[in-house]
């Protein structure tokens, strides 16, 4: 080897750490604008899951669809984003996360504008599925790139401020979206993403970049894991968002595609444990991990609370309260603000190398704050007034805080920085199938229970029992006081009872429902203790 070869070798050398630490330093000056433009994305995509929810109605109106065909608006953009979670570690290692997430940011941005435009249900139904594709980068990758780009004593903070948009926007976004349907149009829940959209791929594209020594996947495509992927949890949610309303396996699409999802994710389980599959579109290995497997078992029950909750209480207040949208709205504020300033507070209280607080005390305060508050909503009458709601949703919204920072915190804390993708795509999928899960089971528990109820409280309405002669007749005779005959104030007295019967029937329903959330916590508080014990441990966060 000449001396002119063995010079050049070592200038090469020389060059490739002085690139590293050029790309290091680039990040680490404009890491919080990445941060910004991050959590911007995914405020932007949890939002748009709940904000068009109250614009349904004017949207069937507009669209000429029935009720039940504008739901497909809502389901199609949460089918597409779960489909999608499982996949984005294959997305970012095979395109780079800077070309992935700007793509899934463009994506999102012109399918919302689309969404806007739409003059027909399928249109709208079409863009909004491209929209939920769009969206899975904006948390799953989004959320990866912080655990990458910032040091492990900074990740508690970071994190805290990234779920912030994840915890919060649930709740918000009905208030938000009933506000710009009453004063705008539906199509601006739509629009109100673009200018929003465009700052966050700003940016994206200015800022972030991969890291040097990023190897894009090689190998070839798992398309039956992908195929079966589809198969499995496109079927699965929608048996989730229908089967409620079609009356669950007495209808026969239900129970087709219940099988289907079934047997396809079984044997997705099986392909993708298989030493036959060597480039797996999912790398399940990961659940090896005791702290993520813990952690997503958690993440389940903690999106079941999360969603089953914002999904019953508009509901509650609303047709037993009384509550108007804009109270409801109200009602939930200081909840979801309690939250953010709860999630800040534990990111603080982990932040660093010697974390202030064990992660698992924090979660064990959560779960009992969340016992309180599903107590409290589970024993209110229809006397409340929104003072008692609102009290309870204080202390909901704090528990929220005190569960997903520390949670997500112990989750990554021991993963290797490879595979903070992965695992990033199965938590979010946790957490949007446990809220899937929670809406679709309270709304069969409700409306099992009010009918279960009014059937015990209609048999105390029998002439001869005196309390329920006394409030008869003295219904009859107001009625006829205002000039009714006696066989239309029979019939009022009648029709006035039943409307009592059905709505302390529906309290009771909405009483057990929450009961039935307190349960869930209580079952799988055990968990908690899965987790380890936090040590101290090298960094594992990738510069890059």
């Amino acid at each position: 080897m000449t001396d002119t070869t063995a010079d050049e070798l070592d200038e090469s050398a020389l060059e490739a750490p002085t690139a590293a630490e050029d790309a290091e330093n680039f990040i680490e000056q404009y890491r919080w604008l990445i941060l910004l433009g991050l959590i911007t994305a995914a405020i932007m995509e949890v939002l748009d899951t709940t904000i068009i929810n109250v614009a349904l109605p004017q949207m069937a109106g507009n669209l000429g669809a029935t009720q039940t065909e504008i739901a497909w608006v809502s389901t199609s953009y949460i089918l597409a984003n779960v489909v999608v979670l499982p996949m984005t570690a294959f997305f970012t290692a095979t395109f780079g996360r800077k070309r992935y997430l700007t793509f899934s940011i463009i994506l999102f941005i012109v399918s919302s504008f689309l969404c806007g435009t739409s003059s027909s249900l399928g249109e709208i139904v079409l863009w909004r599925l491209l929209q939920g594709a769009g969206g899975a980068a904006l948390l799953s990758t989004a959320q990866a790139t912080l655990r990458q780009i910032f040091p492990r004593e900074e990740q508690g903070l970071v994190q805290a401020i990234f779920l912030l948009g994840i915890i919060v926007a649930p709740t918000l976004g009905p208030t938000l979206g009933g506000w710009i349907t009453d004063n705008y149009t539906w199509s601006w829940c739509f629009f109100i993403n673009v200018p929003i959209g465009i700052v966050s791929m700003f940016l994206v594209t200015s800022f972030l970049h991969d890291p040097p020594d990023h190897q894009k996947r090689t190998g070839s495509v798992d398309w039956l894991g992908i195929g079966l992927l589809i198969t499995g949890i496109a079927p699965l949610q929608y048996v989730l968002e229908e089967g409620n309303s079609n009356d669950w396996f007495a209808d026969a699409t239900i129970l087709r595609l219940a099988i289907v999802a079934g047997a396809s994710l079984v044997t997705l389980l099986w392909w993708q444990l298989s030493s036959r599959n060597t480039h797996p579109v999912i790398q399940l290995k990961v659940l090896r991990n005791r702290d993520l497997a813990a952690s997503i078992f958690l993440f389940i029950v903690l999106g079941f609370g999360l969603f089953g909750g914002a999904f019953l209480f508009p509901l509650f207040t609303q047709t037993i309260l009384g509550f108007t949208p804009t109270m409801t709205g109200l009602a939930m504020m200081p909840g979801g603000l309690i939250t953010a300033a709860v999630a800040l507070f534990c990111g603080f209280m982990l932040n660093g190398n010697k974390p202030k607080a064990d992660a698992r005390v924090l979660i064990l305060i959560g779960m009992t704050l969340m016992l309180w508050s599903m107590w409290d909503l589970g024993h209110l009458t229809t006397a409340a007034g929104e003072a008692d709601a609102r009290f309870a949703l204080m202390i909901r919204g704090a528990a929220l805080g005190f569960l997903f920072t520390p949670i997500n915190n112990v989750a990554y804390a021991s993963l290797k920085p490879h595979e903070a993708q992965q695992a990033a795509g199965l938590i979010n999928l946790s957490r949007q199938l446990g809220g899937s899960f929670g809406i679709a089971v309270l709304g069969t528990y409700l409306t099992k229970h009010i009918a279960e109820h009014r059937a015990d409280l209609v048999t105390n309405l029998v002439p001869g029992n005196p309390i329920f002669d006394q409030r008869y007749q003295g219904m009859v005779a107001a009625f006829m006081a205002r000039g009714a005959s006696m066989v239309v104030a029979q019939r009022q007295a009648l029709a006035a009872l039943e409307g009592t019967v059905m709505k302390q029937s529906a309290m009771l329903a909405y009483n057990d429902s929450w009961i039935f959330i307190l349960l869930s916590f209580l079952v799988v508080i055990p968990a908690v203790f899965l987790l380890r014990k936090p040590t101290k441990r090298a960094a594992i966060i990738d510069a890059h």
